[in-house]
Order: structure tokens, then sequence, then C-alpha cells
């Protein structure tokens, strides 16, 4: 998608350092996204997604007083969210599974290893504007549909070994 695909999208950036929402800024500047928000911590960030629409969100993982984690809980699970759909783009450098898992559950919808690269950043946000991914709303989570692939032939609700297996016990 180019540049111009992009153009109409608000965005709003959720990272405590300065340097970084700058960088970030200016990346999604050269993609064609020029009304962009920032916010220092997540408790500002939910503030902002009040005043203003955001067709994404670039959140940080670590921060203070709210880090990126219990931020996207809250746009996902608050009663008071004011867009609990919105797309989340985590970026961070705690790259460590049980980090990525975390986000994941969270409700990320896309998840960027820093240092980050203006390609990776950009394919993310292509995918969440070309491919969005259908909710999900379960007793322990609601969020993007964490199954990626769509199997062709899929005719049932058990799509992992570990499903038949769970099926053929009970």
């Amino acid at each position: 998608m180019s540049g111009a695909g992009f153009a109409n999208l608000k965005a709003l950036i959720v990272e405590d350092n300065a340097h970084m929402r700058a960088l970030l800024r200016t990346l999604l500047n050269s993609a064609g996204i020029k009304d962009v928000a920032e916010a220092a911590h997540g408790g500002a960030a939910i503030e902002i997604l009040r005043e203003r629409k955001s067709d994404l969100v670039l959140s940080d993982m670590a921060m203070k007083p709210m880090d990126g984690l219990e931020f996207t809980r809250h746009v996902r699970n608050s009663e008071h969210s004011p867009n609990p759909f919105v797309p989340i783009i985590m970026i961070t450098g705690h790259t460590e599974r049980h980090r990525v898992e975390a986000a994941r559950d969270a409700g990320v919808t896309e998840f960027l290893a820093k240092p980050i690269t203006a390609a990776h950043l950009f394919s993310r946000i292509a995918l969440i504007v070309e491919r969005p991914r259908a909710f999900v709303r379960c007793e322990s989570y609601f969020g993007p549909d964490r199954r990626r692939r769509q199997i062709e032939d899929y005719a049932g609700p058990w799509r992992r070994a570990d499903d038949f297996q769970d099926r053929e016990i009970r």
C-alpha cells in the first residue's frame, strides 16, 4: 500500500521515550499519516482516545505508570473504553517469548521488535488496513483473533493437533 493509502488514517503513539515518539511520528508522516497524537504512557493515551478518534495505536510495552499491556487490556476490556476494536501495534525491545505471548493475550493486533524498520512498520499498518482481523470474545479474552493461519479445507471447530487429542480423550 502506498503512503497515499494511509493519508486518511489517524494514529496515536504511546511511548515514554521522547526520541522514539519523534522517530515513530517521522515514520508515520513518511507513510502519509499526518494526523498523529502522542502520549507518554497508557493513562494519558486513554484520555486522548476519549477525545479523538484513532484508526491505529502504536504502543511501547514498558512504561510507567501504565504500561502497554495494561493500556491494551483497558482498551479491550473496560466498559469505559472509547474504542475496544482499535488496532494496537505493540513496539518493544522486550521480545522474550513470554512477553510476546503476554502482549498477544492482552489483545494487541500486531507486534514489532525494536529496533524497527520503516518497512516492517508499514507492512504491519498495511495488514491492519487491508486485512483486518476478526475479533473474538470469550470468557478469558477479547481482542483480535490470535490464530493467523487460515486452513482452506477447515470444516469444524478443531484446528490444532492437540484439539483433536483433547477431543478424543473426552
